[in-house]
């Protein structure tokens, strides 16, 4: 027989924002699925429904759609599952190997605190597992798991290795409320059988939901999928990543303008590893990524290691998608659109922009001279570079330049002769250049922004600075 195909699945909760450790797991399955030929599929946890809102729901699709991770078939709402997950409790209570509890909230304190007084355990033993259903009474009742009380289970993790549970630190986790509702722990395994899911790739957190959740499989004969808990991610103080160590949401981390591909690389590389691979495309990712390549310590995010990659992305993206994903930064970021114009120049100019910027605004600082409008305001510095000499010099230079054929070669070529003439190193001209055709003295070299300006708008900042 063929093996199955790979399913894999994110669930998120949408009480929120998507957490960048949300954001991760979902990449890890993204890959695993995508690598292998198979699907991910996507499935919202909104149970909740107090907490949940179609607002944290938008939030999380467009998290996954600018991270680049796109999902096979409809989004499932588990909510609109609930009867098939209470079809499933009662099905397991007329196997037996669930059963009724009618014990009161006020009993299971009682029962607790009783535990605590005489130093024994505090997990519910119900009174209702064992009784004759004769004794029953007309009353509300949950129906619980008839779990094993005695030997272990046993989880094969792919990442945490063999993990064993005493059986007796286990209890009968409720199945269905006594308001007809399910539990989110029944809920996950109904939703993961019927939607086919082969690799359980999730957080660590859940490691112990999985105890449980193989009882269920096990209960209803369901084949239990490959588990694979992965460790959170740390600040890099190694505690729990929270809000004091920066961005926390995928969303914000488009607004800071990292490229969508270098997030993407650094998340794969954070807690998983390929050999000494550092910077890696997509692609490649998808080809080599597997579970046993990650590791059981919490990974520590990085935001140094995340800007190198980014740069390295940057560098590496294709000018039409590069400048495609700067103007999505823009709307996100809430920053004015660009012209026309220029985006037409900041797409020229890319070429000359992208080799050292580690973020889009990085990349727009470097790029003021093509998005800026005449008549540019010229720093402290670059006004002290545009004194009489030097205007003169600007003044005499642009007959010259409505002449030229405007290639690098021919524009080397006046510029030289030109400082040449005045006895001049090519370096004391290039002040004012850098002064006129920017408004200041740190720029990319003169002959890209004459390039990327243009015949015409370079003699124009050259006149209004020699004025």
């Amino acid at each position: 027989m063929s093996p199955k195909p790979v399913v894999t699945r994110f669930a998120p909760s949408p009480t929120g924002y998507l957490h960048i450790g949300g954001g991760r797991t979902a990449l890890f399955n993204w890959l695993y699925a995508r690598g292998r030929g198979g699907k991910f599929l996507l499935r919202i946890e909104d149970t909740d429904r107090e907490r949940s809102t179609p607002e944290a729901t938008a939030a999380i699709l467009k998290g996954l759609t600018w991270l680049g991770l796109d999902w096979d078939g409809d989004v499932v709402s588990q909510f609109e599952m609930k009867d098939r997950h209470a079809e499933v409790a009662r099905e397991m209570l007329a196997k037996g190997a669930a059963y009724k509890c009618f014990s009161t909230q006020e009993e299971i304190e009682a029962f607790r605190e009783a535990a605590r007084a005489e130093g024994r355990s505090t997990l519910f033993q119900s009174p209702w597992r064992d009784a004759d259903p004769s004794t029953h009474p007309d009353a509300p009742y949950v129906i619980r798991m008839r779990a094993p009380r005695e030997g272990e289970t046993v989880i094969e993790d792919a990442v945490q290795g063999t993990v064993r549970f005493g059986n007796d630190q286990l209890d009968d986790m409720v199945c269905l409320r006594s308001d007809g509702t399910p539990t989110y722990m029944l809920a996950v395994v109904v939703d993961d059988h019927d939607m086919g899911v082969t690799h359980v790739i999730r957080g660590d957190d859940h490691l112990n939901n999985a105890a449980r959740q193989t009882m269920v499989y096990q209960a209803m004969g369901w084949d239990i999928p490959v588990w694979a808990h992965i460790p959170l991610i740390h600040g890099p103080d190694g505690k729990k990543l929270s809000k004091r160590h920066g961005a926390v949401g995928i969303e914000e981390y488009q607004v800071m303008g990292y490229p969508a591909a270098g997030m993407r690389n650094y998340l794969t590389r954070l807690g998983w590893a390929h050999g000494d691979a550092e910077f890696f495309t997509t692609e490649q990712a998808k080809e080599w990524f597997d579970l046993p390549g990650i590791g059981r310590a919490p990974a520590r995010l990085d935001f140094k290691k995340l800007e190198n990659l980014c740069g390295q992305h940057i560098a590496a993206m294709e000018d039409a998608a590069l400048l495609h994903e700067i103007l999505a930064y823009l709307e996100a970021a809430g920053k004015p659109a660009l012209t026309d114009v220029q985006q037409d120049r900041l797409g020229r100019g890319l070429y000359c922009l992208k080799d050292r910027a580690k973020t889009f605004p990085e990349l727009i600082e470097k790029a003021e001279f093509a998005l800026a409008s005449r008549p540019l305001a010229a720093d402290e510095a670059a006004g002290k570079a545009l004194d009489t000499v030097s205007r003169s010099i600007l003044a005499e230079l642009t007959p010259r330049l409505r002449g030229a054929t405007w290639s690098k070669e021919d524009l080397e070529t006046i510029l030289t002769e030109t400082a040449t003439a005045h006895g001049l190193g090519f370096g004391k001209l290039a002040a004012p250049l850098r002064a006129a055709l920017a408004g200041r003295t740190v720029t990319p070299s003169v002959y890209d922004m004459m390039l990327v300006l243009g015949q015409d708008e370079t003699i124009a900042r050259l006149e209004d600075a020699a004025a």
